[in-house]
């Protein structure tokens, strides 16, 4: 492979934001909560999934980065992105992404169990508001990010054909606006360090709002931590497990996050 073409595939991997492909593995959360993990034919469609998973997620980024070209080229990070920097041209995205979109919803639905392909398709269309309207919405857009995240877990319940319980769906939800809170808290002490009135350009928070984000990031996490304690102590849970104490240790982690 010539450097041309070296340096080319090294832009469409950053592009894809393969590392960030990490974040669709919650599809197995279901399944390792249901103590089959070790089940090798189920594990291979769970591999499938996930890839397919991560042929849309990669199709939704490169259409946020594309909607979003003109306030990339004006942030001081962004701006280094393949599309923003005119690295790669942005017409390519144009036929890429509904390429990996169609492609991953096609696979899905020929191959796996068809709620798996809609929980896709309504993955991708919830991204696509994200990108288009929600993202600018102070509160609205960390709810919708938290959503997201859950959404990757439930799609593993309809993946694996288990139910998604209520313990799961609360704590990944409290947990993940915690952290969605957390990132836009850091973001904003960023721009205010730069000067900015704004965490980012195309975003709808002030510097005033740090106060609101940091408590409402602090409770998300301390109601988490409290879902998992319930759960510990909850009597299916000790049907489920030898030792259901040991649990702690992950109340422990997300008490630190919080």
């Amino acid at each position: 492979m010539n450097v041309g073409r070296a340096a080319t595939l090294r832009l469409w991997i950053r592009e894809l934001r393969v590392h960030q492909w990490l974040k669709n593995l919650l599809i197995f959360v279901p399944l390792l909560a249901s103590h089959r993990i070790d089940r090798g034919g189920v594990l291979l469609e769970g591999v499938l999934a996930f890839l397919l998973f991560n042929f849309c997620a990669s199709s939704a980024y490169i259409l946020n980065d594309l909607v979003d070209l003109p306030h990339d080229r004006l942030h001081p990070y962004r701006s280094q992105r393949p599309f923003a920097s005119g690295r790669l041209e942005a017409k390519t995205g144009f036929w890429v992404f509904p390429l990996l979109l169609l492609g991953a919803l096609a696979v899905a639905y020929w191959l796996l169990p068809a709620v798996f392909a809609a929980a896709l398709a309504v993955y991708f269309v919830i991204t696509t508001a994200y990108s288009l309207v929600l993202k600018r919405f102070i509160v609205i857009d960390v709810v919708t990010l938290a959503m997201l995240y859950t959404l990757r877990i439930l799609a593993g319940a309809l993946l694996f054909h288990l139910v998604a319980t209520f313990w799961m769906l609360a704590f990944s939800n409290f947990i993940f606006l915690s952290l969605a809170l957390a990132k836009r808290y850091t973001e904003l002490c960023s721009a205010r360090s730069r000067g900015d009135a704004e965490q980012a350009h195309g975003r709808g928070y002030e510097q005033q709002d740090l106060g609101m984000i940091a408590a409402f990031g602090a409770a998300s996490g301390c109601i988490s931590v409290l879902v998992l304690a319930l759960y510990i102590q909850d009597q299916n849970t000790t049907v489920l497990y030898r030792h259901p104490q040991i649990i702690w240790l992950a109340a422990r982690v997300a008490s630190a996050l919080a």
